[in-house]
């Protein structure tokens, strides 16, 4: 028969409990967090594999391109405080995206007809260099000429801010909306490709330009379609990047088009549904370099393009390769 002093302590199990809850909390949140991250780096990394997919070319100045969506919804929201300062945060999101959505729309259009296509017959690293610099004359604009813009810009509190709390588990409301409106924005490109007309010539044109302008689609109007859908979506993620992080900086884009681009890159550049994959894998390698590994998070990107180039190394044409004869 056992002595007390053979018993287990009183309580020892349901500390125990508690900590695997505490554990199983975390973790769930940095999951949830992963996947938030996960969609905003796929959107970007969408627009960057629907360029090359149409046009065989790489816009550099994509990443700077969501941060210029971001500060045009800003600007809008700082006109309807000016103009509407009792106006619900609901409507006001509502500009906020129209006009960001809008504005980034026009200008992936402008950037086809006057730079893109106009280099189509120039050597590739003449597009490169261009967009290169576009990148910077966007991102020295909004610092030399955005109100204060040299430094971070708070951005507002259009969502309801209440969150699910359970444990170290914490479920913030604006992350699902957020979440479900970069999931339905995927959905509906996918929709687009796959189920419209315009989708269908959008396919031709990646597969073969010159026999599908030979079948009567109108390459033109292709091209235009393809940069505004990139550039819109590009907009949509520098809102939720400002939503998510509660504020904007003109530098930003350089991070996220660093990372969009290595998402198409190990995903399969060419290929929406490997660029929303490696989305989904930097973000995660992001979680694991902060949370999981013995030292700083301040190396979580360093960690996470250390993975990429073995990545690259590995699939030199990416993850989903073998569907790069249907590109878009």
């Amino acid at each position: 028969m056992p002595t007390g002093e053979d018993l287990p302590p009183v309580g020892n199990n349901d500390q125990q409990g508690k900590d695997f809850r505490m554990d199983m909390s975390l973790f769930i949140q940095f999951v949830i967090n992963g996947l938030m991250l996960g969609m905003m780096y796929a959107l970007v990394a969408v627009g960057f594999t629907i360029f090359f997919g149409v046009l065989d070319v790489i816009v550099f100045s994509h990443g700077d391109t969501v941060m210029l969506g971001g500060f045009s919804g800003l600007a809008m929201y700082m006109y309807l405080q000016h103009v509407f300062p009792g106006l619900a945060p609901g409507w006001s999101l509502l500009w906020v995206v129209l006009t960001a959505l809008t504005t980034m729309a026009l200008l992936g259009m402008l950037l086809a007809s006057t730079m893109i296509m106009r280099l189509r017959s120039a050597p590739a690293l003449n597009t490169l260099l261009a967009t290169m610099m576009l990148g910077t004359v966007l991102r020295e604009s909004i610092r030399l000429f955005f109100p204060n813009g040299s430094n971070p810009q708070p951005f507002p509190h259009l969502l309801p801010d209440w969150s699910l709390n359970y444990g170290q588990l914490s479920l913030r409301f604006d992350n699902l909306v957020l979440f479900s409106a970069g999931a339905a924005a995927v959905v509906l490109i996918h929709l687009l490709i796959s189920r419209t007309r315009l989708g269908m010539a959008i396919r031709a044109v990646a597969q073969d330009s010159e026999a599908a302008q030979l079948m009567g689609v109108n390459f033109s109007l292709v091209v235009l379609t393809a940069f505004a859908l990139g550039c819109g979506v590009a907009a949509l993620a520098g809102i939720m990047n400002g939503i998510y992080y509660n504020e904007i900086n003109f530098s930003m884009g350089l991070l996220l088009g660093a990372i969009g681009f290595s998402a198409a890159v190990i995903g399969g550049l060419g290929n929406i549904y490997g660029a929303i994959l490696g989305g989904f894998i930097f973000a995660f390698l992001q979680t694991i370099g902060a949370v999981a590994l013995p030292f700083s998070s301040a190396y979580k990107d360093v960690f996470a393009f250390s993975v990429v180039i073995v990545l690259m190394a590995w699939k030199p044409t990416g993850l989903l390769a073998e569907k790069s004869s249907q590109r878009v």
